[in-house]
């Protein structure tokens, strides 16, 4: 069995350098991290993602640290090989240090190995004191869901030459803050690759092209699990939403023809606990 990813680890894998790009997906309970770990990724984003695909909001502000620690805790428990990443939410690490060291903790106790959060370099200091606490850090710019309302959508980052620059350097402070890896999303991929090239420590892809260090896809879009917003980089490589549909309404078919449970399918007596009770014959006996 391959040795477990570790933040040091992660942090050594540069394509640039001959080592193959890391492949991170989303879980957010034990049998999806289970699928993951057999599946040989690497690691593990317990994303906050889990608001939209898992708990059916219409953006990811609205989960707290408390919902990200008991979902980290769920992946936790089945102690997947992947290395555990935990999103920190909304609000969870943009009021003080103290706030952001105290909730960073919460989700390692949960479970996880490092913590991730979104934004450049104002977060050089919240980046700082987590490291400082000893605790793992993954960078994430570019499109940051958390900034929705800020950026005015989901929109493509970095289009123009001045936001190209400000990525690289969100980048370079993120780097230097000590962050192990960092998340690029909806940046076009020219400017993922600049970014890429710019930093010692591998990038991670999501709408980002193909020049970044490795790439994460959400566990329910790779799946074909939600059916919903399809984003132009996502590839679906099954269609278990419509598969699960069909073999439900087999079920239910089944159970109203009477085809469901069968002999085979239930538990039964012996004929002779079956005759002291009357059941079989005569019936049951009456006074």
């Amino acid at each position: 069995m391959a040795q477990k990813p570790t933040a040091p680890a992660v942090r050594a894998r540069k394509v640039s350098t001959g080592s193959q790009p890391l492949v991170m997906v989303t879980a957010y309970d034990a049998p999806g991290a289970r699928i993951a770990d057999e599946a040989g990724v690497d690691i593990i984003l317990v994303g906050d993602s889990l608001a939209m695909v898992v708990l059916g909001y219409e953006d990811t502000l609205q989960v707290t640290t408390a919902d990200m620690a008991h979902h980290v805790a769920a992946v936790a428990r089945a102690k997947p090989r992947p290395l555990i990443v935990g999103d920190l939410p909304w609000m969870s690490y943009h009021v003080s240090v103290e706030d952001t060291v105290r909730n960073a903790a919460h989700l390692i106790r949960a479970g996880a190995s490092a913590v991730k959060l979104e934004g450049g370099a104002k977060r050089v200091p919240m980046v700082e004191a987590i490291v400082s606490a000893e605790m793992p850090v993954m960078g994430h710019i570019g499109l940051t869901p958390q900034s929705i309302h800020a950026m005015g959508g989901f929109k493509v980052q970095g289009r123009q030459a001045d936001g190209a620059r400000t990525l690289v350097e969100d980048a370079l402070a993120l780097e230097q803050a000590g962050c192990f890896s960092i998340v690029l999303e909806g940046v076009p991929d020219a400017v993922a690759r600049m970014v890429t090239d710019a930093v010692t420590v591998p990038t991670i892809g999501i709408g980002a092209g193909r020049h970044c260090d490795g790439q994460v896809m959400v566990f329910h879009d790779l799946l074909g699990l939600q059916d919903q917003l399809v984003p132009k980089f996502v590839r679906r490589y099954a269609t278990l939403k419509s598969d699960s549909v069909a073999a439900m309404a087999a079920y239910a078919d089944d159970v109203r023809n009477g085809a469901f449970p069968s002999e085979d399918e239930s538990y039964h007596l012996t004929d002779e606990v079956a005759a002291l009770l009357g059941l079989y014959g005569g019936g049951t006996k009456t006074a």
